[in-house]
Order: C-alpha cells, then structure tokens, then sequence
C-alpha cells in the first residue's frame, strides 16, 4: 500500500479571505511529508505566525493538488455541525470552476444570501473534497 503524501502549503496573503497572497510574496510549499511530518511542519510554521493574521498555512494530500477543478458545496444543514444536509434536502453544488478564485466569487454571493441564517454554511471544495461531501451529506 502506498502511504499518501501531504504538502504544507501557505504564506502571507493580502486580506484574511486568504484568496490572494499578499504583493510581493509567493506561495510556501513544503514536501513531499507523511503526515506526522507535515502536521508538525504546519504546527511549527503557523505557532512563528501566530502573531500574524495574514499568514495562513494548511497541511494538503498530494493527490489534492492534482485536482484542479473547484466547486462552491453546501446548503442548510440539520445542525451546527455541519455534517448532515436537513431532511428533505439536498447538497447545494455550483461549479466546475478553473481556480479558486472564481470560486470565491461564487462563495461570497452565495454567502451573502444566508449570513443571517446559522444553518447555512458552504464551503470552496476541490474535487477530492466534493465526493467526499457527497458521501457524508
């Protein structure tokens, strides 16, 4: 069996949607870890930054990477843990879209709509992340 492989991937970006890295800088990519190597990797990175709201790090597969395809998924939940979509309803998926920028377009409009509502929740996905969505929701 394969062990899978994880990257730590971050930096400093321009605003704390963390869409776009701040000007001037480029994008940190650390590995490829196992990963017990890359969550202390990240650890370790983001307690240097934790003074900095800007600076975000997230610990990814490898095979995430290679999914290029993003999606904004979602929708009213049963509860606040956001794992069940309520009863009656279905997993709220708009996209394909190239990159995750579009995405977050997408995200904001859809967002603004239920702000008010704690129920509602969606999140930008890749497409590893939909199916598993899809299996949970």
């Amino acid at each position: 069996m394969v062990e899978t492989r994880y990257n730590v991937i971050g930096g400093e970006y321009a605003d704390t949607s963390f869409a776009t890295l701040a000007p001037g800088t480029v994008q940190q990519r650390f590995g490829p870890l196992s990963h017990g190597e890359a969550m202390s990797l990240w650890r370790s990175l983001s307690a240097k930054s934790v003074d900095n709201c800007m600076v975000r790090f997230y610990v990814r597969a490898i095979e995430e990477d290679a999914i290029e395809a993003w999606f904004v998924a979602g929708g009213e939940y049963a509860d606040t843990s956001f794992h069940k979509i309520a009863t009656g309803l279905k997993l709220e998926i708009y996209g394909p879209y190239q990159d995750r920028k579009e995405a977050l377009v997408v995200w904001r409009a859809i967002t603004a709509k239920t702000v008010d509502d704690a129920l509602h929740r969606y999140d930008i996905v890749n497409g590893g992340r939909l199916e598993e969505m899809k299996k949970t929701a």
